[in-house]
């Protein structure tokens, strides 16, 4: 059994005084649980109010959203993977449906970001998703697999098998509609169909998780399905309370 991942993604939302606020109120409604694996995706400005908020509590981790390829150089605005490191991150969101989508990035931007991060140390979160087109289409399958093979095309074995996948359908993001817990677990399989191709028995550790429209009153029900191994969590994981009885589902 894989220990689940439990993730919030504050997106553009949070401030560094709120963000300090809000992990005071959280630490103090969640004890550590060493069966699962916290993470926090805070903005990058407010990066450093977290970790200072978690230097006695080693058991939540802290990530980044984005991070640009190159590792330094005059990129106005940017923040790189040794950057992020440095600053205490210790995963990076690649490929969210959003920086796809609303952002631009292609593929091969994805798979520079996923190699970025996997060269500095830091565990890229690949994210994954269908549109409601894609899906209704029946091209599903079709569009993770792809997204999925050109994200990790740079990675070593190892790399790719310490990696973490997201499954976020873009229909489900921030809209209130969710996938079916059997839906979503059957994308998952697929996932892992794909990742035991290019892995054999090492895709087995790999973590993927559900992001859309997630909340503590469908939590349970996606944790529940065999190949959901965590949540990415958008909208729900900005209260600290809210956020609190998610990561103790």
């Amino acid at each position: 059994m894989r220990a689940p991942v439990l993730a919030a993604n504050w997106k553009m939302n949070v401030g560094a005084r709120e963000a300090a606020a809000f992990m005071r109120t959280f630490l103090a409604r969640y004890e550590p649980h060493p069966d699962r694996t916290i993470v926090i995706f805070p903005p990058a400005l407010s990066l450093c109010a977290v970790v200072d908020a978690l230097r006695a509590r080693p058991d939540v981790l802290v990530g980044v959203q984005n991070i640009y390829w190159e590792a330094s150089g005059a990129f106005t605005g940017e923040n790189s993977a040794p950057l992020a490191r440095d600053a205490g991150a210790r995963l990076v969101l690649v490929g969210h449906s959003e920086r796809r989508h609303v952002f631009g990035e292609a593929d091969c931007d994805v798979a520079r970001k996923c190699a970025a991060a996997a060269a500095a140390s830091l565990t890229p979160v690949l994210c994954v998703g269908e549109t409601m087109e894609d899906r209704e289409r029946g091209a599903t399958d079709d569009i993770v697999r792809e997204q999925l093979r050109a994200g990790v095309q740079d990675l070593t074995h190892l790399q790719m098998a310490t990696m973490v996948v997201a499954y976020e359908p873009v229909w489900a993001i921030g809209t209130g509609h969710t996938a079916r817990p059997e839906d979503a677990a059957a994308v998952h399989a697929t996932i892992r169909t794909a990742l035991r191709e290019r892995l054999g028995s090492d895709a087995a550790q790999i973590p993927i998780l559900y992001g859309g429209s997630v909340n503590e009153g469908n939590a349970a029900a996606l944790l529940d399905m065999g190949e959901v191994d965590g949540l990415l969590v958008g909208g729900a994981s900005l209260d600290a309370e809210r956020w609190a009885r998610i990561a103790l589902t």
